[in-house]
């Protein structure tokens, strides 16, 4: 159910950029080079496409609602901490604190260590 109103959602949101893009904008843009005559008129197709794209702007957004709710659905009652998987104590059990780092491990290394931090050029 999830992936056909995926389809759907995308094929509109295909449509709904190919119907802004046949729009004559009011700079010239796209329709600059048209020209007109034919048996539609300049405002008589104007009237259809802005139509077509209120048609699919509402229909983009039923399916993005839709999506969510699907999603929502998905996912009631599970949280992100629950996927993770840490084994949980037993009730009567402290849970153990992880071993902090001791001073000297976060420093870095002095120069009386072993290997020297800049190979030297020789």
């Amino acid at each position: 159910m999830e992936n056909v109103v995926l389809i759907i959602h995308l094929l509109l949101a295909l449509g709904l950029i190919a119907v802004v893009l046949l729009q004559r904008s009011e700079g010239g843009g796209l329709g600059m080079g048209g020209g007109g005559g034919g048996a539609i008129s300049g405002r008589a197709a104007a009237t259809a496409l802005s139509k077509l794209t209120w048609l699919l702007a509402i229909a983009f957004i039923c399916t993005s609602i839709t999506l969510t709710i699907l999603a929502a659905q998905k996912s009631a009652g599970s949280s992100v901490a629950d996927r993770i998987g840490v084994p949980q104590s037993d009730a009567g059990e402290a849970p153990e604190a992880p071993a902090a780092p001791l001073g000297s491990d976060l420093l870095p290394p002095s120069e009386g260590d072993n290997a020297p931090l800049v190979p030297s050029a020789d």
